[in-house]
């Protein structure tokens, strides 16, 4: 009867799609199973899970359970026994590594991610944290990224950080940085993006705790790191060629 003591109203659990009824699932495998015991995705849908519920909705449960077992299954975090004959299935250690359903979730999310539009650098750096759930922790990594570049490339010191370094290396008409090529209004709205960038999306996760970010509002900003760091080495480039 566990899922029962869960969503004792079945409905709630016919509602979850099967990515989302897979994180309940795995949350209990690895809560109620020992590391060597195995599991059979048609004795956990039929035989553990449906009790407590009555006849009329156990069909449509199974059926869903099915839906998540099959999830598990094909994202590899319960995979088939090779020792064993029948239909029996361990927790892979990727399994293992997600002990709650948030653990799952913060997978499925991670799904969302375009690595291979993410700067190299970056896509290095934030692809562990991303898929953890810790969006905040890659949202600031990535721009502290775009901060370790400017500082580089414009042969800064360590004391030079944040928002004045920003402002100084891509200053109009004299930044290390800046595209001397560029109209002047252009110049300036550089500077300024480099500088906001860093002062709102680097500077708070340093100062404060308690800022998050939602999966989608962090790939964007993570994309948007990308292109600063893209600028970066574009404008290091420059300044090679000149000297």
């Amino acid at each position: 009867m566990w899922l029962h003591s869960l969503f004792p109203n079945p409905e709630l659990v016919l509602a979850l799609e099967p990515e989302e009824l897979a994180g309940v699932v795995l949350e209990y495998l690895n809560k109620d199973l020992s590391p060597r015991n195995l599991v059979s995705p048609a004795s956990i849908a039929v035989h553990q899970a449906i009790e407590g519920y009555s006849q009329q909705y156990r069909r449509r449960i199974t059926e869903a359970l099915a839906e998540a077992l099959t999830w598990l299954i094909r994202e590899g975090l319960i995979a088939h026994d090779p020792e064993q004959t029948g239909d029996w299935h361990f927790i892979t250690r990727r399994g293992k590594a997600m002990k709650k359903a948030a653990d799952v979730k913060a997978y499925r999310d991670s799904a969302i991610l375009p690595a291979k539009l993410l700067h190299p650098v970056i896509a290095s750096r934030v692809q562990a944290a991303f898929i953890r759930g810790e969006y905040d922790v890659a949202v600031f990594q990535a721009f502290r990224e775009v901060e370790v570049a400017v500082r580089s490339a414009g042969n800064y010191g360590a004391e030079a950080i944040g928002v004045p370094m920003m402002r100084d290396a891509f200053a109009p008409g004299k930044g290390p940085l800046i595209e001397m090529t560029l109209p002047r209004s252009e110049q300036e709205s550089e500077m300024h993006l480099f500088a906001g960038a860093v002062g709102l999306f680097k500077n708070p996760h340093s100062h404060r705790s308690g800022v998050t970010h939602e999966p989608v509002e962090a790939v964007e900003l993570l994309l948007f790191a990308s292109h600063l760091l893209r600028r970066v080495e574009r404008a290091k480039a420059r300044r090679h060629q000149s000297a």
